[in-house]
C-alpha cells in the first residue's frame, strides 16, 4: 500500500514537470507580440486591432488593455479555450459579437471598463448571457444608462462582483438587478444617481459591500438592507439617513456618510454590528439645549413617505435616538468637519469598545468628560481645531487616559489642562498641544498647585508637538523621565534663550527635533548637540542665522532644514566632516544669498549622497537681481571677481606707474640741467668750489 501511494506521488510530480516544460517550451517557441508569463498574455499597448490568434492555446489569463480593439468579432477567441480573465480596458471598444464568448467555458472574469459599450448595448449584452460562469464583471465608465445596464445585465445569475462606475445611470428601479441572485459587490460610484426605487436591492439576497459615493442621493430613508456589511454613501447630498425601525438584526459592520449634508445624527439600526462609522464633513449638530422643549417627546419629526398607493409616517425623535441603536461595538467614530458645539450627556456612555475618536474641526467650546465617557477603550482621541477653553475632568477620574495613546489638542483655545491629567498615563505615545497658550510646570512646582502642564516621568510618551504655544524658556528637568523621539518646539522664541541643556535628558532618544522660527541668531544659543547620538532630522529654519551654524559634537544627521535665515553664503563642509558623511537631504532656499559667493555650491553637488530637495528654489542677489542659483551664468561669475578686488589696492596699482614715470622725468630733467643748475645756485650762494 505505501508502495502504491509514493508511486502515485511519484507519477503526479513527473506529470506535473513535464506540463511546466511543455509551458516553457510554448513560451520559447512564441515569437508574437505579447508577453508571456506562465500561462499569462500580456500584450497591453501593442496597437493591435484584433485578438491575436498565435497565443499558446492554453493561456488562462489575456490582457489587451489599451489597443484600437473596437470590435471583438465572431470566434477571435476560439484558440483560447482555457481561458480565465480577460481585460479589454480602454480599447474603444464599441461592439461585441453575439457569438464571441461560444467555447469560453471557463472564462469567470471580464473588465471592459473605460469603452464605448453604449454604442451596440444590445448586442453586447447577448454576447455577456453566453458566459454562464461569469462571476467578475466590469462595465464602469461606458456612458451606459439604467435603461441600458438592465439590458446587459438581463440573466447573469452567475456574477458575484459588479462594477459600474463612471456611467450615466440616474435612478435605480426594482428591476434593473432582479437576475443577479448571487452578486455579493456592487459598485455604482460616480453616477448621477438622485433616486432609487423600494425594492431596487430586494432580489440581492447576497449582497454585501455597496458602493454610491459620488452620486446625488438626498435622503435614505427606511433603509433595509439587513445583509450588507460594507456600506459607502459618501459625497452625496444626504441631509437623512434613517434605518428601518424595526427589530431587524443587521451585518452592518462599515458605514460611511462621509461628504454629506446631514444636518443630525444618523438613525441607525437599532441592532447592528457597526465598528466603523464615518461622518465627517456634514452639518451635523445637537440642538436640544437650545429648545426648551417640557420633554425630549416633543422634540420629534415626521415623514411622509408616498409609494404608489402606499402611504407610511415615520417618527423619530432627534435627540435620544443615537442612543437606541446598539454601538457596543463600535471601534471608529469620525465626527470631525461638523457643526458640533456639544456632545450629549452619555453619547460615548454605550460605545464600550470604542478605540479611535474624531471629533477635530468641530465648535466645541468646553467638553466634560465623566465617568466611562469616553470609554476606556479610546486609544486615539483628536480634539484638535475647535474652540475649547476649557477641559473639565470629573472628580477622581484622571485615570480616563489610562489606554490612550493618541492625544491631539492642537489650535484650541486652552489655557492649561486639568491638574495631573498625564499622571495617571501609560501607554500614551503621542501629545499635540500646539497652537495653545500653556505653561510648563517648573521642576520647583507642583503641578497641582496650577493649571501648568507637566510632561516628566510619562515613560512611553514618544512624540511631544508644542509649536506656537507661547513658552518660556525652558527650565533643566523639563522632560526628565520621558523617552521623546520626536519633539517640536517650533514658534516660541526665546524657549531655548538658556542654551540647550533642558534638551539633555531626551539627548540620547532624540530623532527628529523641530526649532523653526524660535530666534535663533549668530550671538545667541551655540547648539551643541553632544550626547545626542541618534538625532537625524533637525529643522532650524525661520530664524536669524547668518551663517552656517556651528554645531558642537558628534552629530550624524540625515535632514537639515535651513530656510528663511539670514546666509548669505553656502556652507563650506570643512566646518563639520561628520555632517559631510551623514547628510543625506538639505533645504536651503528662500536666504538672501550673494552670488559672489557661492563658492561652496560645486562642492555641495560633487557629494554624491546629499539631495538639495529645494534646489531649483535656490536663489541670490547680484546688482540688486534675484537670479536661480542653477542658472547664475559665468558672465556674473566674472563681473563678481571685478567686485571682490579690494578698492585702495586697485587705486594703488593705478596710482603706482603715474608716480614712477614722475620720477623717472625728474631725474632725468635733473641730470640733463646739473652744471649750469649748479652754477647759478654757487653764484647766488657764493660758495668756494675747488674744481
Amino acid at each position: 500500500m505505501e508502495l502504491l501511494s509514493l508511486w502515485l506521488s511519484l507519477s503526479f510530480i513527473v506529470l506535473v514537470v513535464e506540463w511546466q516544460n511543455g509551458i516553457r517550451m510554448a513560451a520559447a517557441e512564441y515569437q508574437g507580440v505579447c508577453k508571456l508569463v506562465g500561462r499569462v498574455a500580456d500584450c497591453q499597448r501593442r496597437h493591435l486591432v484584433s485578438v491575436p490568434n498565435d497565443l499558446p492555446s492554453h493561456s488562462v489569463e489575456l490582457i489587451l488593455d489599451a489597443n484600437p480593439i473596437k470590435t471583438l468579432k465572431y470566434l477571435s477567441l476560439l484558440n483560447y479555450s482555457n481561458l480565465e480573465s480577460l481585460s479589454l480596458s480602454n480599447c474603444e471598444l464599441e461592439r461585441i459579437h453575439q457569438n464571441t464568448f461560444q467555447g469560453s467555458n471557463y472564462l469567470h472574469t471580464l473588465v471592459l471598463s473605460n469603452n464605448f459599450l453604449s454604442v451596440n448595448y444590445t448586442e453586447s449584452g447577448v454576447a455577456l448571457r453566453s458566459l454562464l460562469g461569469l462571476r467578475k464583471l466590469d462595465l464602469s465608465g461606458n456612458s451606459l444608462t439604467e435603461d441600458m445596464v438592465a439590458e446587459m445585465l438581463f440573466n447573469l445569475s452567475s456574477l458575484e462582483s459588479l462594477s459600474l462606475a463612471r456611467n450615466a445611470i440616474m435612478r435605480l428601479d426594482d428591476a434593473i438587478f432582479q437576475s443577479l441572485g448571487r452578486l455579493r459587490e456592487l459598485d455604482l460610484q460616480r453616477n448621477y444617481i438622485f433616486e432609487i426605487e423600494g425594492g431596487a436591492f430586494d432580489h440581492l439576497k447576497w449582497l454585501r459591500r455597496l458602493n454610491l459615493a459620488f452620486n446625488h442621493l438626498p435622503c435614505i430613508v427606511n433603509f433595509g438592507l439587513t445583509q450588507l456589511q460594507v456600506l459607502n454613501i459618501s459625497y452625496n447630498t444626504l441631509e437623512w439617513f434613517i434605518a428601518d425601525s424595526g427589530d431587524a438584526a443587521f451585518e452592518l459592520e462599515t458605514l460611511d456618510l462621509s461628504h454629506n449634508q446631514l444636518l443630525f445624527f444618523p438613525f441607525l439600526p437599532q441592532q447592528n454590528r457597526l465598528h466603523t462609522l464615518l461622518l465627517m464633513d456634514n452639518e451635523m449638530g445637537f440642538y436640544r439645549d437650545f429648545y426648551n422643549a417640557s420633554s425630549p417627546k416633543d422634540m420629534v419629526v415626521q415623514f411622509l413617505l408616498i409609494s404608489g398607493n402606499m402611504t407610511n409616517v415615520t417618527t423619530v425623535n432627534l435627540w435620544e435616538e443615537f442612543a437606541l441603536s446598539d454601538l457596543s461595538g463600535l471601534h471608529f467614530l469620525d465626527l470631525s468637519q461638523n457643526q458640533l458645539r456639544y456632545l450629549p450627556d452619555g453619547f460615548l456612555r454605550n460605545m464600550t469598545s470604542l478605540s479611535r475618536l474624531n471629533l477635530n474641526q468641530n465648535c466645541l467650546q468646553t467638553l466634560h468628560i465623566q465617568e466611562n465617557d469616553p470609554p476606556h477603550s479610546l486609544s486615539d482621541l483628536d480634539l484638535s481645531q475647535n474652540q475649547l477653553s476649557e477641559l473639565r475632568v470629573a472628580p477622581r477620574l484622571t485615570s480616563f487616559l489610562r489606554n490612550l495613546r493618541y492625544f491631539n489638542l492642537s489650535s484650541n483655545q486652552l489655557q492649561g489642562v486639568p491638574p495631573g491629567l498625564f499622571t495617571n498615563t501609560s501607554n500614551i505615545t503621542t501629545i499635540d498641544l500646539s497652537h495653545n497658550q500653556i505653561t510648563l510646570c517648573p521642576h520647583s512646582e507642583k503641578f497641582s498647585q496650577s493649571a501648568c502642564v507637566d510632561f516628566r516621568n510619562i515613560t512611553s510618551l514618544k512624540n511631544l508637538f508644542l509649536e506656537n504655544c507661547g513658552l518660556a524658556a525652558l527650565e533643566k528637568r523639563t522632560f526628565r523621565g520621558t523617552s521623546l523621539t520626536h519633539l517640536d518646539l517650533s514658534s516660541n522664541h526665546g524657549v531655548l534663550l538658556r542654551g540647550i541643556t533642558p534638551l539633555q535628558d531626551i539627548a540620547p532618544t532624540l530623532q527628529v527635533l523641530s526649532l523653526r522660527n524660535i530666534g535663533l541668531h549668530p550671538n545667541g544659543t551655540k547648539l551643541d548637540f553632544f550626547g545626542f547620538g541618534n538625532l537625524r532630522h533637525l529643522d532650524v529654519s525661520a530664524n536669524s542665522l547668518t551663517s552656517f551654524p556651528q554645531f558642537w559634537g558628534r552629530l550624524e544627521l540625515h535632514t537639515l532644514d535651513l530656510r528663511r535665515n539670514r546666509l548669505t553664503a553656502l556652507p563650506h563642509w570643512t566646518v563639520s566632516e561628520q555632517l559631510k558623511k551623514s547628510l543625506r537631504i538639505l533645504y536651503l532656499s528662500q536666504n538672501p544669498y550673494d552670488c559672489c559667493w557661492l563658492e561652496g555650491w560645486g562642492p555641495l553637488h560633487s557629494i554624491k549622497t546629499l539631495l538639495i530637495a529645494d534646489e531649483g528654489a535656490v536663489t541670490c542677489n547680484f546688482s540688486s537681481n534675484i537670479f536661480r542659483v542653477v542658472e547664475v551664468s559665468d558672465n556674473i561669475s566674472q563681473d563678481c571677481k571685478w567686485e571682490r578686488v579690494d578698492v585702495g589696492l586697485l587705486y594703488l596699482v593705478l596710482i603706482l606707474p603715474t608716480c614712477l614715470t614722475l620720477l623717472v622725468a625728474c631725474v632725468v630733467i635733473f641730470l640733463t640741467f646739473k652744471k649750469p643748475l649748479l652754477q647759478v645756485v654757487k653764484s647766488r650762494c657764493h660758495w668756494s668750489s675747488i674744481y
